[in-house]
């Protein structure tokens, strides 16, 4: 008799599984395994096998609550491992105390540990007597729905979708090209589904999958890199800055690091690009003489441009002020600026999607009596900018900004009215410890891969790098080491699919998924 917890006690003698007897418990070991396959660890194959467990214990599951429970159990051990490096957070701020870290990536497990759950639920809804090709294909469809709410719902929290795992596949990978990061963790849970058919001697839907994979891999592997455009060049900037150490960028020493591996100017223009979180002077005219402590924002502007020919341009993060009547100032922006040789602001972008705790403490009213501040430092909260913009400069094209956390979220990186030829990724990884930085620059390999763009990332202490329009790493400086990339400016591949629908592409995955579940349970009956 298939049952996990058993109505009786079992007979003296006979053996009992850690699974059989504490199901959510081996859900969060499995949900642990399966954080394995993603950067830096990149065991995939791991994954693939703990999903098509959860997909087993989720199906033997007795009841309804059994199965939301053990969901529920899957995403906490799960998120706790795979977002372990925000733990390291608490490390560079004095409002709360750092042990508090080690408890956050759990408390924040808690809570995501909600949308698998969800979608165990749906799909226990729907399962039949045994596992089948209709039970795996709505448990796909389910998770491409709750995967994209957990990236949608309260500002959203996109980080390490499942379909993350196959950039060492690169050809699978660019199936998000076709279904997006979202349709292609739908594909993820099919591929795991199909294994947990293979055990159970199902060979249709496992034949299918391996089919799928095979052709992908081999119809969208290999170098689809377009040339690189030799009449520009990128200097991509890491000065090996760790976050304990920014306030040097207040004074002398920052500066003269940024501009001693800026280069020099040659016949070939260049667009000089260097990370978030390195410039903390304000560089804006016209705020009040109080807010710039005595540096004069010319002068921050003079030393950028004087390391710049006359058709070179440069693109930084940076802080802008907002001031009410009294010229107190109430709000900041994240930004990043373009400055050009005659050390003239000429584009500015506002980040908008702003990352929570981080940049701005939702619920003041509530976590501030309690002790809760924002990790990042400062007096008042960040607000955001209009969305994705580019900046066109003279000779490069459009320019796309997305600014550090906002890269992650899939179909919300690209400006409608204007598609850019690179987009420009600065970040500031260097408060995510040793797993972070792998992971955010995964997930840029995904957005470029979906929008067939390259992406540049620069940061403080790494990982920077240039990506190609097929996600191939074209150049890379590793995590904590000072370097400057010098390489011709990568070109776009023709907008993808995805480009064009979006996360509506993932949609339509879910749809049809779900639609061929119903036929085959209605052909079966």
């Amino acid at each position: 008799m298939r049952r996990l917890v058993p109505a009786t006690r079992p007979r003296q003698g006979a053996k009992v599984s850690i699974v059989t007897r504490y199901p959510a418990l081996a859900a969060v070991l499995i949900g642990a395994a399966a954080a394995c396959g993603f950067a830096p660890l990149e065991l995939w194959p791991l994954t693939l096998i703990a999903v098509a467990a959860l997909l087993w214990l989720i199906h033997d599951a007795p009841t309804l609550k059994q199965a939301l429970w053990r969901g529920w159990a899957f995403g906490v051990g799960h998120f706790t491992i795979n977002d372990n490096w925000f733990q390291h957070s608490f490390e560079f701020q004095d409002k709360m105390p750092p042990a508090l870290g080690y408890f956050a990536p759990f408390a924040l497990a808690l809570y995501l540990a909600v949308y698998p759950a969800i979608g165990a639920g749906l799909a226990w809804r729907f399962r039949g007597r045994t596992p089948d090709a209709a039970y795996v294909l709505t448990s796909a469809a389910a998770w491409i729905a709750t995967e994209w709410l957990r990236s949608t719902l309260f500002t959203g929290y996109a980080w390490d979708p499942l379909g993350v795992i196959w950039l060492p596949v690169l050809g699978v990978a660019r199936l998000s090209t076709i279904v997006g990061t979202y349709g292609l963790s739908g594909l993820t849970i099919v591929a795991s589904g199909a294994l947990l058919l293979l055990a159970n001697r199902r060979w249709t839907l496992p034949a299918i999958s391996a089919a799928v994979a095979v052709i992908a891999a081999i119809a969208l592997g290999g170098d689809r890199t377009p040339p690189s455009d030799p009449a520009l060049r990128l200097r991509v900037v890491q000065p090996n800055v760790s976050q304990d150490q920014r306030g040097e960028s207040d004074g002398e020493l920052l500066l003269a690091k940024m501009s001693a591996l800026s280069g020099r100017p040659g016949p070939v223009p260049r667009l000089i690009l260097w990370p978030e979180g390195v410039v903390r002077d304000y560089i804006e005219d016209g705020y009040p003489a109080y807010s710039y402590g005595g540096v004069s924002p010319r002068l921050i502007r003079w030393r950028m441009a004087s390391l710049l020919g006359p058709r070179d341009r440069l693109m930084t993060g940076g802080t802008t002020l907002q001031f009410d009547a009294k010229l107190d100032a109430v709000s900041a922006t994240n930004a990043v600026f373009a400055v050009d040789p005659q050390s003239k602001i000429v584009g500015r972008y506002d980040k908008a999607h702003l990352v929570p705790y981080g940049e701005y403490l939702p619920m003041p009213w509530l976590l501030k009596p309690l002790g809760l501040a924002r990790l990042v430092p400062g007096d008042f909260d960040f607000i955001p900018g209009p969305g994705p913009r580019a900046i066109p400069l003279p000779g490069f094209g459009a320019i796309g900004v997305q600014t550090c956390y906002e890269i992650i979220f899939s179909g919300e990186v690209v400006d409608e009215a204007r598609r850019p030829r690179i987009i420009f990724n600065p970040s500031n990884d260097a408060w995510f410890g040793t797993w972070g930085p792998p992971q955010h620059l995964a997930q840029a390999r995904m957005r470029a891969i979906e929008e067939g763009l390259p992406i540049v990332r620069a940061t403080p202490n790494g990982i920077s790098a240039v990506i190609a329009a097929d996600g191939r790493l074209l150049a890379t400086i590793p995590h904590k080491t000072a370097g400057a990339i010098d390489i011709a400016m990568p070109q776009p591949l023709p907008p993808t699919l995805f480009s064009r629908l979006g996360n509506l592409a993932a949609a339509i995955v879910a749809l049809l998924l779900l639609a061929v579940a119903v036929a085959i349970r209605r052909r079966a009956r």
